[in-house]
């Protein structure tokens, strides 16, 4: 049997418990207003096309770790990411150049990584105990999670070498910064997981750092054009 969720836990923390499946959820459909613009103009302009591939193949990853540790919070919030990653990624492959240095690679590289973590995902997920299954897959997810700040890191040093915080949406980056203080606690507290507050963590350290450029910055702009634009603006830290 895998270790049960703690039962003793403050009731604060089981009230950020609650609430951590939302934040999830809600982090999950922030991209849909740039999807929308996106079949609007008929162009993913300079938008990359590598936080919505790797949104798809982690909450996929997720969606089977929650179903092995039976955590609905985990698979539910993931599911419904889940199915808003495929809409994504087919809204955005749509107008999307088959190969650009901006998505990296090819769209085709990107759907064959899709399937080739999924088909893993999924093999694994079939052949072995859960008590095996359930911590490799959730390994590879914490793995898959802290190559994904790759982005975020490269954006923060944008941001510190143009004194402009003008590419970090505060109302995303702070709904993100709940987001992972909502799952830290849900893992330390109700879990008692490190794969779940692990992460969580990082990603945490990594929104506050964005929320403290962002004030720090507020009101500059760039110090140089750092190229063509895109209408649309990303935000720096993905869901973890």
């Amino acid at each position: 049997q895998l270790m049960p969720a703690t039962t003793d836990a403050p009731e604060w923390a089981s009230f950020c418990g609650q609430l951590a499946p939302i934040f999830s959820i809600l982090v999950f459909a922030a991209p849909i207003p740039t999807i929308v613009q996106i079949q609007r103009d008929k162009s993913v302009g300079s938008l990359p096309l590598l936080p919505y591939s790797s949104m798809l193949s982690s909450a996929f990853l997720w969606v089977v770790y929650g179903f092995l540790k039976s955590e609905p919070k985990i698979w539910i919030a993931n599911g419904t990411g889940l199915i808003l990653s495929i809409f994504y990624v087919i809204g955005f492959c749509r107008y999307c150049p088959k190969a650009s240095p901006i998505l990296p690679g090819t769209v085709q590289q990107h759907l064959q990584a899709c399937a080739a973590i999924i088909g893993m995902t999924a093999l694994i997920a079939i052949s072995l105990p859960n008590q095996t299954a359930a911590p490799f897959i959730g390994n590879a997810g914490v793995i898959l999670c802290i190559l994904m700040f790759a982005s975020p890191l490269a954006a923060l040093k944008t941001v510190v070498e143009t004194s402009s915080a003008k590419s970090i949406p505060l109302p995303f980056t702070i709904a993100a910064v709940m987001n992972c203080f909502l799952w830290s606690v849900t893992g330390i507290y109700l879990m008692d997981d490190p794969v779940i507050y692990a992460p969580n963590l990082l990603g945490l350290s990594f929104g506050l750092v964005q929320v403290a450029l962002k004030v720090y910055y507020f009101g500059n702009n760039p110090k140089k054009d750092t190229g063509s634009e895109s209408d649309h603006e990303e935000p720096l830290l993905s869901r973890v």
